[in-house]
């Protein structure tokens, strides 16, 4: 107990010492006095935010990868919106030149309040937004996309000069710099990244991403976003495609379990549909009801077939909010139980530990007390020998 008490006293000197050199909160105990829980913003589907245990998150970094036209940047720009609504302060790093600025507001953004800078090379991008980072005043940042951003030694070069791993180095060296930085200014950075196929490659994925490891081991979450399915409307001559079905996995999750998948429907001229992903939520967790192909919520009908329903929830925005509620509110107790289990699981092992240390206490002090016993019974019987020796040695002189 001496030792253990004396190597708590030196922690505690050396966290004491550690916060004089760095500041307080420059180490602690994971639990102490902390918000464990790491705050998140809106990915803009419901669906997503569930796989993702909450949303995106905060001070983190983001990747976001898939072939063309899958989403990559809808979701993006999804999120931006979502920063806005809250008050928050987005950039849009357009390293590709592509960005749509009708698409984003019919999305939703307020393209009025989002910078936006188009930047010449990889090292300027990478420079605007680091400097945007250190402001500790824009709370999201969006790089489209690491595979545009070419270093300066390539755009000065000729065409067909060998560049062997110029990116990737130029990633890993933006990366180390930014991720403290970002931890403390709560900025989130989403890089947007496209997909590349390796050569030569017999068995397993052949699929790969841009710009070299650093950034899959620096992100704390990594989404794979694909078109699974045309969402068409009309029959025969008169059939028109209006968005994708897409699906998000989420390969990487650091702050929930990953490998969890999300559906829902892009439209073309709205981004995500906000309904399709309600109904579809709202199903899955009997919130409202399937038969057949008629769908209802407590005593309302809300029609047959979902595009139909999707329809009906857009005009009665009403019934959309007040399912979006109680779906929140459901899903809200689902990750409170976890918790509490969670919680009690803990308590249960704490108190089986103490328990043990109990336990293993008291028989050192029977063991202990035994030991003093046998002792005490051992000096006992030298005395008494001694005294009888003694005794003998007297009688034979008298």
């Amino acid at each position: 107990m001496t030792d253990a008490n004396e190597k708590k006293k030196a922690v505690e000197l050396a966290l004491a010492q550690i916060e004089r050199s760095f500041g307080k909160g420059a180490i602690m105990k994971l639990g102490e006095a902390q918000k464990t829980q790491i705050e998140t913003v809106s990915s803009g589907s419901i669906s997503l935010d569930v796989a993702l245990g909450g949303g995106i998150p905060r001070g983190r970094v983001v990747e976001i990868f898939g072939p063309e036209s899958s989403g990559k940047t809808t979701l993006t720009l999804h999120v931006i919106a979502e920063v806005q609504k809250k008050g928050g302060q987005a950039a849009f790093i357009d390293a590709e030149h592509a960005l749509d600025p009708e698409y984003a507001r019919k999305i939703g953004v307020d393209i009025d309040n989002l910078l936006v800078s188009q930047p010449d090379s990889g090292e300027q991008a990478l420079e605007i937004c680091e400097s945007l980072v250190r402001t500790n005043a824009i709370d999201l940042i969006v790089v489209d996309s690491v595979a545009a951003l070419t270093p300066r030694a390539e755009i000065d070069g000729e065409m067909g000069d060998s560049h062997m791993g110029l990116q990737a180095r130029l990633m890993s060296q933006a990366l180390r710099k930014l991720t403290g930085t970002i931890g403390k200014t709560k900025t989130t950075v989403i890089f947007i990244n496209q997909l590349r196929m390796k050569i030569g490659i017999m068995f397993g994925n052949p699929e790969t991403t841009p710009g070299g490891n650093a950034l899959k081991f620096y992100s704390s979450v990594r989404m794979d976003i694909r078109n699974i399915g045309k969402i068409e409307e009309g029959t025969g001559e008169e059939k028109e495609v209006k968005g994708n079905r897409v699906r998000v996995k989420v390969v990487k999750n650091k702050i929930a379990p990953p490998f969890k998948t999300a559906e829902f429907d892009i439209m073309y001229d709205k981004g995500i549909s906000y309904t399709g992903d309600l109904i579809d939520l709202a199903t899955k967790y009997e919130i409202t009801r399937k038969s057949g192909a008629f769908y209802s919520y407590k005593e309302l009908k809300l029609g047959q077939g979902r595009e139909n329903v999707k329809s009906f929830l857009e005009e009665n925005l009403k019934v959309s909010k007040e399912i979006e509620k109680e779906l929140k509110e459901h899903i809200n107790k689902l990750k409170e139980d976890a918790g509490k289990s969670a919680q009690a699981a803990i308590t249960a092992a704490k108190a089986r530990e103490a328990a043990e240390t109990e336990a293993e206490n008291g028989a050192a002090k029977v063991a202990v007390a035994a030991a003093a016993a046998e002792t005490k019974a051992s000096a006992g019987a030298k005395a008494a020998a001694i005294t009888s020796g003694r005794r003998s040695a007297s009688s034979k002189e008298g």
